[in-house]
């Protein structure tokens, strides 16, 4: 049994609710975003046991959390490709573009400029950026058998 398992076993649901109340709290993207310490104050919790529960229950910190939606609303923009890459790293929240590369590099596995020229090609080509987005559960699915997808089958066939 993992460390998260047992955090969330021990959570009451008054804990499991405000952690989740915070999630979303760290999720807005307002023109001042909350910080780490009014979140915590906000759903009652001191600041360093904020942390600790939330990256047991989500397994990342509230930071983590809040960059990796940062850089997923940055691949949005760059993929939708009406905006440049400086306009994309105002936008979601960088001041300098210098951090905004290097930590998208490390996070998405290509510079900014290369995930924009890449997300491009699969937009002009749809069956291309459909195949190439799906999730991986669902292309196995079409290695299935037609009678994996009966529409009465019971539990003892699963």
């Amino acid at each position: 049994m993992t460390t998260a398992m047992l955090w969330r076993m021990v959570l009451d649901s008054g804990t499991f609710r405000r952690l989740c109340l915070a999630r979303d709290m760290l999720a807005e993207m307002g023109e001042v975003p909350l910080s780490i310490p009014d979140v915590a104050r906000e759903i009652g919790i001191s600041p360093f046991h904020f942390i600790r529960r939330f990256d047991a229950l989500f397994g990342a910190t509230p930071h983590q959390y809040r960059t990796q939606l940062r850089i997923d609303r940055a691949k949005e923009l760059l993929a939708c490709g009406q905006y440049s890459v400086t306009e994309v790293c105002m936008e979601v929240g960088f001041s300098s573009l210098g951090s905004f590369s290097d930590l998208f590099a490390r996070r998405v596995g290509e510079t900014p400029s290369a995930y924009r020229r890449r997300a491009r090609s699969l937009v002009q080509v749809p069956t291309t950026m459909a195949r190439a987005l799906a999730p991986g559960c669902l292309s196995l699915m079409l290695h299935l058998p037609a009678s994996a997808f009966r529409a009465f089958r019971n539990f003892r066939e699963a």
